[in-house]
């Protein structure tokens, strides 16, 4: 294809004066869109009184890659990598390296999920050969990562080292970066391991022979000069798969609960060690239906291990989850009583029932009643917010009234009592709304 286009493109073989202008265009983009960084090229030079030298000049221009922007090459890796990579992962800083193009972007910190924490990698590709493998360069604090990754290479082989990806990297799939990302971050939980197993501390590797068996545990050995050595165990809970459990659910990746457990690291013999700290993460789309902060962890009893605490925690949480998505249907349940009181919501959340909008009038007066409904619903009573469709502030934005928390309400009340004492509640506060609307003050 490069020969081809080179051989057209030479101005002593062709009259450009009686070549089509929409092809001549048509070439310039084929051409600079295999190799967007090579431009030197002039078609017009054969006659320089040409048209198309103006023309040629806005397209060169436009071909180029604006400010702010990568490669086509390099944007399509990273793009296929934050879309199709399994776990967290996102782009912190961008930057360019390039002395000649210095609005190019080929160089990007990936920040990626490890252990309920994040390791943060630079990826540099060189825009002015967009074609050729990235270097990759690790943190501070992962300085024997690199030594750990040749020695490993040469025990184990090409087959399962990133120098095969370097080394057959094929800049045109644009699965190569994630490929590479994802075999280096299970070579990083096998380095972690290692620098854990290592570690001089009998609790520690007890601990380690009770869990081992339970997949999916990542650990992290942390130590420095200013803080003191810990290890950390990211532990996934529950065997249980909760994106089906929401029908409907638009959640991207697959949401789990997590214990994290740090270990201080003992070299001495400690009679009665002190509890580890301890501490539940889940996935951020979770929270949707249930919050991880309203879940109290049993207690750390003398002399327990990981493998005994464990099952107790996980058959608490897998209650809490059920009752969590078994409430969907009460609060979807609500948002159809109160559709009875004000007709049919504005807008309703229908997945996961936290909020709905209706339109409501007192009078001449309208307004929208915002619906905000708790995951601990009925427990916890709605946020109602009034918002008028006549009233503006200076700024031209609806005028709104603060959350509205203080009426009467009762979570063993059947769910259309709440919604009938709702609509009541609102009969008289539309009015003081209204007057709170036309105060003067807010309007200038």
């Amino acid at each position: 294809m490069k020969v081809r286009w080179m051989e057209i493109a030479r101005p002593c073989r062709y009259d450009l004066k009686k070549m089509d202008r929409a092809f001549i265009r048509v070439l310039k983009l084929a051409y600079c869109r295999f190799y967007p960084f090579d431009l030197d090229l002039d078609l017009t030079k054969a006659d320089p009184r040409s048209m198309l030298s103006q023309r040629h000049t806005q397209s060169r221009s436009a071909t180029t890659m604006s400010p702010e922007t990568a490669p086509p090459l390099i944007a399509a890796q990273l793009n296929y990598l934050l879309s199709h990579f399994p776990l967290v992962v996102k782009i912190e800083n961008k930057w360019s390296g390039s002395k000649y193009y210095p609005g190019i972007l080929d160089r990007f910190t990936l920040v990626i999920s490890y252990c309920l924490d994040v390791i943060k990698w630079d990826i540099i590709f060189d825009a002015e050969s967009p074609m050729a493998a990235p270097d990759v360069i690790f943190g501070p604090d992962d300085e024997n990562f690199q030594q750990f990754l040749v020695l490993r290479g040469e025990e184990e082989g090409d087959t399962k080292s990133p120098k095969k990806f370097l080394n057959d990297w094929n800049s045109r799939d644009p699965t190569q970066l994630m490929l590479l990302i994802q075999e280096l971050r299970d070579q990083y939980m096998s380095f972690q391991k290692k620098r854990v197993a290592e570690v001089d501390d009998d609790r520690l590797k007890f601990e380690i022979s009770t869990i081992v068996a339970r997949e999916g545990i990542e650990m992290h050995m942390s130590s420095g000069v200013d803080k003191p050595e810990e290890v950390k165990f990211s532990v996934p809970l529950l065997d249980m798969n909760i994106n089906k459990m929401v029908p409907g659910c638009p959640w991207k990746h697959k949401q789990k609960i997590y214990l994290q457990v740090i270990y201080p690291v003992e070299k001495k013999y400690v009679s009665t060690p002190s509890a580890p700290r301890l501490k539940l993460v889940s996935t951020t789309e979770l929270k949707s239906i249930f919050s991880i902060d309203d879940v109290k962890l049993p207690t750390w009893l003398n002399g327990m291990c990981m493998a005994e605490y464990l099952p107790h925690l996980e058959e608490s949480l897998e209650n809490q989850v059920l009752e969590a998505v078994s409430l969907i249907d009460v609060r979807r349940r609500f948002i159809e009583a109160l559709a009875l009181q004000f007709g049919r919501p504005l807008e309703a959340d229908p997945v996961f029932c936290r909020k709905a909008t209706f339109l409501a009038a007192s009078g001449v007066f309208t307004f929208l009643v915002h619906v905000l409904i708790s995951t601990q619903f009925p427990k916890q009573q709605p946020e109602l917010m009034l918002q008028s469709s006549q009233h503006f502030n200076s700024q031209g934005a609806p005028i709104k009234s603060l959350f509205l928390t203080e009426y009467p309400w009762s979570p063993r009340w059947e769910i259309p009592l709440m919604a009938e004492r709702i609509c009541d509640y609102l009969t008289d506060e539309a009015l003081n709304f209204k007057r709170y609307c036309n105060e003067p003050q807010l309007q200038h």
